[in-house]
């Protein structure tokens, strides 16, 4: 009888393709083998090497004196405590003492008031350019902006070039920023009281930059300004306006690039309000 061993590697791999087409699931040894009676001597080999290498009991009363107790706070720490009012103070205290973006952004990555800034990587701060009048506002910084550092990156940040190429914009030629510098954990929403501490600075960024009009993407930024709750369909495409650190600027909500990724067919909802956007900006253009 021909034996697997000698065959070659071609001819076994035919063999085996023969097998499974027959429907062959299981190949047996040439003598039968007791699998419970070798588990039941690897069981009591593995037993003896315990038993070899146990400690004696003096062994283990030693081991016990020498083990220093973890204290359960070290085990179980206490959750951070959420920022209260004293923290929002200092928000605006770091915020109305920059007197330029540069300064702003010094003061923003020296503050320590806000526990999301304890689990992000970065310190998410405007892009582009402030001299363009233009400033496009986020909720907060997503996983691929926690990483490279910049607002709008990955595929939400291709997505808004491409929005902005077809209304003849680039994010070069406006300020990209967010509301919430630091990206929460899972990308949770932030809370009222993280929410309260991060607006001093979103609004010194508006009171620095003076943008004469605001492209708000997605719910929270529309809400968030305009003091409503109403989601982002019922927000989007009206200018309002708005009073923010003293001074009058436009806003129009529309969609976030990330809604647009889940749902494309409201891509037609977003270039409507686009258009009335450039319209507007490019009107504030010509008589700036």
């Amino acid at each position: 009888m021909i034996q697997a061993k000698d065959l070659e590697a071609g001819e076994l791999a035919a063999l085996l393709h023969f097998y499974a087409d027959a429907g062959v699931d299981w190949l047996l040894e040439d003598q039968p083998i007791d699998r419970f009676e070798e588990f039941a001597v690897q069981q009591a080999a593995r037993e003896q090497v315990r038993r070899v290498q146990a400690p004696s009991p003096a062994g283990q009363e030693e081991r016990k004196r020498r083990t220093v107790p973890v204290p359960s706070a070290q085990l179980n720490p206490p959750p951070v405590a959420m920022p209260n009012d004293q923290a929002v103070a200092a928000a605006q205290l770091a915020a109305e003492g920059a007197r330029s973006l540069a300064e702003l952004k010094t003061a923003l990555e020296a503050f320590g008031g806000c526990n999301l800034k304890n689990s992000a990587r970065s310190t998410v701060f405007l892009s582009g350019n402030p001299a363009s009048r233009i400033m496009v506002i986020g909720p907060m910084p997503n996983a691929d902006d926690d990483r490279d550092g910049i607002p709008f990156s990955g595929r939400q940040g291709q997505l808004l070039d491409r929005m902005l190429a077809a209304i003849g914009l680039s994010r070069e030629a406006v300020v990209l920023t967010n509301i919430i510098p630091w990206r929460p954990p899972g990308n949770r929403m932030p809370s009222p009281a993280e929410t309260a501490i991060c607006r001093p600075f979103i609004e010194r960024q508006i009171a620095l930059a003076e943008p004469g009009h605001l492209l708000l993407l997605g719910n929270f930024p529309a809400r968030f300004f305009f003091g409503e709750s109403g989601t982002i369909h019922s927000l989007r495409g009206e200018w309002r306006e708005l009073t923010v650190s003293g001074r009058a600027v436009r806003a129009i909500a529309t969609l976030h690039p990330q809604e647009l990724l889940t749902a494309p067919a409201n891509k037609a909802l977003a270039w409507q309000d686009l258009l009335r956007f450039a319209e507007a900006a490019q009107a504030f253009g010509r008589h700036a």
